[in-house]
């Protein structure tokens, strides 16, 4: 049995949480269902940690409790979405509706929750791919045990047999599961936005949506995106497709986000952005967390996410005073 002290326990459970949390969020599809999954693995752990034999099977004794706890979090018969998913693109004065709830949508993460920024570069790069919201959304189409084959053999890289293991099943089983998994995500096809472009590329073209927004110059902001951009809006299934939409929209129905302020981080994946909106002289608050999509050196997809719950998961602050 394990004999460390109740802090070296603590220490060594919390050098999984990054990673567990990166799987959690996979198979959840939202960064605040995948704390959720974690902290309840974690206080489940430090219950049973007595009983466990050796530190060596500690990694795989947490992914078991995580994956169960996921398997009970995911009995709900709503899978997560994007408005894509959903609906077909809308044109700028479309009526937008009520919005839909949470649950309904992927949600985006903050990488640092999920990825060790300290990694190699292109094992970093690789990761981000599995983070992206389409990818994300694609596994939430497979069967739960079949998404956790899925994850832990072609993202996390385990062996199927550490996974059959881990799954209390055969190699046989697990090798058929990841066989219709990967067969399902050939069916839904590749993500649209393209793959990501390359992170200098993608910070310069952060910078330059940054200033275009906050100028609120829409012809230079739309210059930026390709021809078959989207944007989301989540919780609304409303979206629209290419620059002529989205310069209607912004000019039009979108015209409340003039003034705005923007702080930059990085999400699910991609750049991001905190939209803050003027509310009084000399103050802005939360309204919108951006996921920008970039694939050669264009825009590709602006999802944003109007939801101001989301700020504190991202460590933005509440409020912008000037």
């Amino acid at each position: 049995m394990l004999t460390h002290s109740d802090g070296a326990i603590a220490t060594d459970l919390e050098a999984h949480r990054v990673d567990l949390t990166g799987y959690c969020y996979r198979m959840l599809g939202s960064g605040n269902e995948a704390e959720d999954a974690v902290q309840e693995t974690m206080v489940r752990a430090w219950r049973g940690a007595d009983g466990l034999q050796a530190s060596a099977a500690l990694k795989s004794w947490l992914y078991r409790i995580a994956t169960n706890v996921c398997l009970d979090m995911m009995q709900r018969p709503q899978r997560r979405a994007r408005p894509m998913d959903l609906a077909s693109p809308e044109t700028a004065d479309a009526v937008i509706g009520d919005g839909m709830a949470e649950y309904t949508w992927v949600q985006p993460v903050l990488d640092s929750r999920v990825l060790h920024e300290y990694a190699d570069p292109a094992e970093l790069a690789d990761a981000r791919e599995t983070i992206r919201l389409a990818f994300v959304a694609a596994l939430q189409h497979l069967p739960p045990r079949q998404r956790a084959v899925l994850i832990l053999r072609d993202v996390l890289r385990w062996q199927a047999s550490e996974v059959a293991e881990l799954l209390e099943t055969s190699v046989a089983s697990v090798n058929s599961a990841l066989q219709r998994a990967r067969a399902t995500l050939d069916e839904i096809g590749p993500d649209p936005a393209g793959p990501a472009g390359l992170e200098e590329e993608q910070q310069a073209l952060l910078a330059r949506y940054v200033e275009a927004f906050e100028a609120y110059d829409v012809d230079k902001l739309v210059a930026l995106l390709r021809e078959d951009a989207m944007f989301t809006m989540p919780p609304w299934k409303h979206w629209m497709r290419g620059p002529l939409q989205v310069r209607r929209w912004l000019l039009g129905q979108g015209i409340g986000c003039k003034g705005s302020k923007v702080i930059p981080t990085q999400g699910s994946g991609c750049p991001a952005l905190g939209t803050y909106r003027n509310v009084a002289p000399g103050r802005w608050e939360p309204w919108g967390l951006v996921i920008l999509e970039t694939s050669g050196g264009v825009i590709t997809g602006v999802h944003n996410f109007i939801d101001a719950s989301l700020f504190p998961q991202f460590g933005l602050p509440t409020y912008i005073e000037e």
